[in-house]
């Protein structure tokens, strides 16, 4: 019971880190438009996200992977 109430713990506050920062997590990716696009997904606190990124294997133009952490453009609270 100790270790369910622990995982629970840390889940809760990798959410709660994920919402007061803006990140997401990387769940997961594949390669669209003949592997020159590279379509990224991530789990962030309010929901998946997509990201594209222009691929190459090498990484000199655009990316080789997706970055495993993403800032996400959504702002939680803008005051108007």
């Amino acid at each position: 019971m100790k270790i369910l109430l622990r995982i629970v713990s840390l889940l809760a506050l990798i959410w709660l880190g994920l919402l007061l920062t803006g990140y997401g997590i990387l769940t997961g990716s594949h390669k669209n438009v003949a592997g020159i696009g590279l379509q990224c997904q991530y789990l962030t606190a309010r929901g998946m996200i997509k990201a594209q990124y222009l691929h190459s294997d090498s990484g000199i133009i655009g990316v080789a992977d997706c970055p495993v952490l993403r800032k996400s453009s959504e702002v939680v609270d803008n005051n108007g």
